[in-house]
């Protein structure tokens, strides 16, 4: 006897701005509760310290996460100097205190900020999510051990001062996927040779969503409230892949490709993921490998007709 599916049918993406204090875990589940949805998952943990741009996929829109989890991020970061933690935010207990380098300013700041500028190599955090041996390095961390973790190259599209205070600066970082603030501030700490924590993060973009595109968990209970239908404020999966190109299918090609088969297209070559679209509707996604001067088209992700 098969099991019935808890939950119904719901698919799509929605942009939640989390609130402090909380898991992204925990955000998905009350989200998931809200809509009733049988299946949903984020697309990159947040801190519970941190806020902001945390995209939700429900149903079809999940077979797209990973894709979303390898998108470039920003973010809104508050320094405090002189302190490091443990954990390399306000929520470790603090393990040094040194004295805050007079005179810090935008102009002396300046010169240690650009050391961080493009690629670097970055030490993640103990206290990360990052995963040894199956499980993840802040549970290591918090039985006391330390786990040798190799550096990885990480590039800072963007870092730049917002502002500069007695023993706090406020940073805007654009980063590739797998960068952490909380290693970027130690790492600028270490530099100006104080050591430093982060207090404050807030997401401002992922996957391509902003903090415009975002809604609180708050205005979604008031809607259930109300009786009003949430499924309104879900973006259809394709939101989130406009960064790869698009092409349209018909006929015999669209039915092989709905069947799972390779296709080959003619016109200007293609390599790497394409968004497919047939009838007016997206369909998933293919690999596209160059044939001369055709395109042979594999699909690797497709979605189910509503």
């Amino acid at each position: 006897m098969s099991r019935r599916r808890k939950g119904r049918d719901v698919n799509g993406i929605l942009v939640i701005d989390k609130p402090m204090d909380i898991t992204s875990n925990g955000v998905l589940q009350q989200v998931k509760r809200l809509f009733g949805a049988a299946k949903a998952g984020h697309t990159g943990a947040l801190d519970p310290l941190a806020t902001g741009v945390l995209p939700l996929c429900f149903g079809e829109a999940t077979k797209f996460s990973q894709m979303m989890l390898d998108s470039d991020k920003a973010y809104i970061a508050t320094a405090r100097l002189g302190v490091r933690t443990e954990t390399g935010d306000s929520e470790g207990a603090v393990v040094a205190e040194k004295p805050v380098p007079t005179g810090l300013d935008a102009e002396t700041l300046e010169p240690v900020l650009d050391q961080f500028r493009g690629e670097i190599q970055q030490v993640p955090s103990m206290y990360s999510a990052l995963k040894h041996k199956g499980r993840p390095l802040y549970e290591y961390a918090r039985e006391g051990i330390e786990v040798e973790r190799p550096s990885r190259p990480v590039t800072i599209y963007e870092l730049k001062l917002l502002e500069v205070r007695d023993t706090e600066i406020d940073i805007a970082v654009s980063c590739t996927k797998g960068t952490y603030i909380r290693s970027l501030v130690e790492d600028i700490g270490e530099v100006l040779g104080c050591g430093a924590h982060v207090t404050a993060l807030r997401r401002t973009m992922a996957s391509g969503f902003t903090l415009a595109d975002a809604c609180a968990v708050s205005t979604l209970e008031a809607m259930r409230e109300q009786g009003e239908s949430l499924d309104g404020l879900l973006v259809a999966p394709d939101a989130a892949l406009s960064m790869f190109p698009e092409q349209e299918l018909e006929g015999s090609a669209l039915v092989s490709i709905l069947n799972g088969q390779p296709v080959r297209i003619s016109g200007q070559p293609v390599e790497g993921y394409v968004r497919l679209y047939g009838n007016g509707r997206f369909v998933g996604l293919a690999e596209g490998f160059p044939e001369g001067e055709a395109t042979k088209l594999v699909p690797r992700r497709l979605v189910k007709s509503s």
